[in-house]
C-alpha cells in the first residue's frame, strides 16, 4: 500500500494519518514500524496489540485490545475515510468500528479466496460485508462479493496496488543483494530460493516438520535457502524452531523482515519461491519467478501458470522443484501474465479516491435479495 499512502500524503488537500499496530511494533518479529519511518510517514497512532502466547486465544484478545484503542481514535478523529487491505484480524476490526461510528472505509483486497479452511478467508468476506466500498484486484474477486449480496456500485476493480512496486522498485544487481544478505556469491551454486512459509490450524502439528522438508529439499539440490521467520499467528513457534535448528548450515539465511526494496530484488534475483505465502500466487507471477505452495494454504485461490501446489512430504517438494526446473515448465513461465494486476493500479486508486464522495456510501440499505 505504500505507494498509494506516498500520493495520498503529497497530496496537500488530504490530512493523510497512519495507525500503526500488530507485529509492526515487536523488535522480536521485525520491528517493520521502522521500514514505514524509512519510507517517510509521520506514525500518527501506535497501538501495541501483541500477545506474546502463541495460541489461538491471544490473536482473539490482541484483536480486542486494536478495538478498544480503534475506537477512540476514530470517534475523535472523525475522519473522512478509513482505508484497510487484506484478511487480517485488524481489518475485521476496523471494518466494524467504521460501521458502527458511521465513517466511511474501503477495503483493499476484498473478493478473493482459498479453499484452505483458514480463518482469513471468512475475516475477508466478514470485512467486506461491513465496508463501505470496495477496491479489488480482479473480476472474479468482483463476482465473488456480488454473489454474497454487495452491490455493482460498491466495488471497483483497479487491480492490485501491491503489483506497482516491481515497476517502480529501481533494480540492484543480483551481487549486490546478495551481498547485503551476507551470501557468498558461489552459494548454492548460485541458485538462490525464498522460503516464506506461514502456520494454518490444519497442519500445526506438521508445520515444523514440513518447514524442516523444505529446507532439506532445497540444500539437496543446490539451492542457497533465504528463509523468512513466520507470522504471529498460532503454531508460529514450531516454524521458528525448525529454522533455527537448521540456521547454523552455510546454505541457509533466515531474516525476520526486509525492507521492501531488498525483499523485491531478492524475489528478482531468486530462481525459486517456496512455502505457502500469497506473494507466490500474488506478486512472484510479476517476475516472473516460480513458486512451490507447500500445504493446505492458498489452495483454491487464483493462481497463474507460475505455481505448484504440493504436499510437505519430502517426497512431494523434491518433485515439485524438479517440475519448476523443467524445461517446459520455465517456457511456459516465459509467457505467463500475473492475473492479479498490470503495475499501475495505485494511480487507480488515487483517482477514485479523489472523485468519490464517501457520504454517499456510508449506509447500506441494499437488500441482497434484490440484487
Amino acid at each position: 500500500m505504500s505507494a498509494l499512502y506516498k500520493k495520498l500524503e503529497q497530496d496537500s488537500s488530504v490530512d493523510f494519518q497512519l495507525v500503526v499496530s500488530g507485529a509492526h511494533l515487536v523488535p522480536a518479529l521485525g520491528g517493520s514500524v521502522s521500514e514505514i519511518e524509512n519510507d517517510g510517514f509521520r506514525v500518527t497512532y501506535r497501538i501495541e496489540t501483541l500477545l506474546a502466547a502463541d495460541s489461538q486465544a491471544s490473536r482473539v484478545k490482541s484483536a480486542a485490545i486494536l478495538q478498544s484503542a480503534a475506537v477512540d481514535i476514530l470517534s475523535n478523529e472523525a475522519p473522512d475515510l478509513v482505508m484497510f487491505a487484506g484478511d487480517r484480524e485488524d481489518v475485521l476490526i476496523y471494518a466494524s468500528v467504521c460501521a458502527f461510528l458511521n465513517i466511511p472505509s474501503i477495503h483493499f483486497f476484498g473478493g478473493d479466496h482459498a479453499k484452505d479452511g483458514h480463518v482469513d478467508n471468512p475475516v475477508r468476506h466478514a470485512t467486506s460485508k461491513l465496508a463501505s466500498l470496495h477496491f479489488v484486484s480482479t473480476e472474479e474477486h468482483k463476482r465473488r462479493l456480488l454473489a454474497i449480496g454487495e452491490p455493482d456500485s460498491r466495488i471497483f476493480v483497479i487491480g492490485s496496488v501491491a503489483l506497482d512496486k516491481f515497476i517502480s522498485e529501481p533494480v540492484v544487481p543480483k551481487s549486490e543483494v546478495l551481498k547485503r544478505l551476507e551470501i557468498d556469491s558461489g552459494a548454492g551454486n548460485g541458485k538462490i530460493a525464498v522460503l516464506i512459509f506461514h502456520p494454518v490450524d490444519s497442519e500445526r502439528e506438521r508445520a515444523g516438520a514440513y518447514a524442516h522438508n523444505m529446507v532439506s529439499v532445497l540444500n539437496s539440490l543446490g539451492y542457497h535457502v533465504c528463509a523468512s521467520m513466520p507470522n504471529s499467528d498460532p503454531g508460529n513457534r514450531a516454524i521458528r524452531e525448525a529454522l533455527i535448528k537448521l540456521k547454523g548450515s552455510a546454505s541457509l539465511t533466515v531474516y525476520e523482515n526486509l525492507p521492501r526494496s531488498l525483499f523485491i530484488n531478492l524475489l528478482r534475483s531468486s530462481d525459486l519461491m517456496i512455502g505457502n505465502s500469497s506473494a507466490g500466487l500474488l506478486e512472484a507471477p510479476s517476475i516472473p519467478l516460480p513458486a512451490v505452495n507447500v500445504g493446505e494454504r492458498q489452495k483454491g485461490r487464483l493462481a497463474s501458470n507460475n505455481v505448484v501446489f504440493c504436499g510437505g512430504s519430502i517426497t512431494a517438494i523434491n518433485d515439485a522443484v524438479l517440475r519448476t526446473e523443467s524445461e517446459d515448465f520455465l517456457s511456459q513461465l516465459r509467457h505467463s501474465s500475473n492475473p492479479y494486476g498490470d503495475g499501475h493500479s495505485v494511480e487507480r486508486a488515487y483517482r477514485l479516491i479523489k472523485e468519490l464522495h464517501f457520504s454517499n456510501y456510508v449506509r447500506k440499505p441494499e437488500d441482497p435479495l434484490e440484487n
